[in-house]
């Protein structure tokens, strides 16, 4: 965004962060929500999934009622609003982030056919808005192991059954992630068939702990 902007326009201007900004990232029922609650827990962490309040009560209307390009401003404002977030509580300590821009690209392109690059340049214009994170953690898994937790997931969502029932979803989504993890300084892949949430949440761990040393 232009340095030129009014203020009340500009990114909030932090100095002091306490912790890393650590992202999931993956199709739904991968288990992300069940990694950052651990996560959350052991780093001492503030955890905040996109889309924060007030629009995460919004969206499912958002997803019948709007056009795609309304919609797509609509998650949009959603992730300004959870960098905001994010820049308040890393004054207080670590993040861990239920999704962040990369969902909001890989999904919008899945959904409404739209070409990854062709979403990522709507966004490119409020990037520097966007909160940088330390590291985003890809979470990738078999399609087999995808159906497995998606049947014994307990608040199944219209995402959800999306995923398996819409003919060429799944294939979208991963081959949308794949492309914007291979646009992402950030990007860590990590392959979670036959791990533990423990043992997902161990790795992240010891690789933070790494990078740190």
């Amino acid at each position: 965004m232009s340095p030129h902007l009014p203020p009340a326009y500009r990114p909030l201007h932090i100095e002091a962060t306490q912790g890393p900004l650590v992202v999931l990232e993956g199709v739904s029922g991968i288990g992300k929500s069940t990694l950052a609650r651990l996560l959350t827990k052991r780093l001492g962490a503030t955890s905040i999934h996109t889309l924060p309040g007030p629009h995460s009560d919004w969206s499912s209307d958002v997803n019948v009622r709007l056009r795609p390009l309304p919609q797509f401003a609509f998650y949009l404002s959603g992730l300004l609003h959870g960098s905001d977030c994010i820049h308040k509580a890393r004054t207080l300590g670590p993040v861990v982030a239920d999704r962040y821009t990369s969902s909001v690209i890989a999904c919008h392109a899945a959904v409404h056919g739209v070409h990854v690059d062709d979403v990522t340049r709507l966004l490119e214009p409020y990037r520097s808005y966007l909160i940088q994170p330390t590291h985003t953690f890809y979470l990738a898994c078999s399609e087999h192991s995808l159906r497995s937790r998606l049947a014994g997931k307990a608040d199944v969502k219209r995402d959800d059954m999306d995923l398996l029932d819409v003919p060429g979803r799944l294939e979208a989504l991963l081959e949308n992630f794949a492309a914007v993890a291979e646009q992402d300084p950030t990007a860590v892949r990590l392959d979670t068939d036959d791990k533990t949430a423990e043992e997902l949440a161990d790795w992240i761990i010891n690789h933070l702990e790494r990078d740190r040393a």
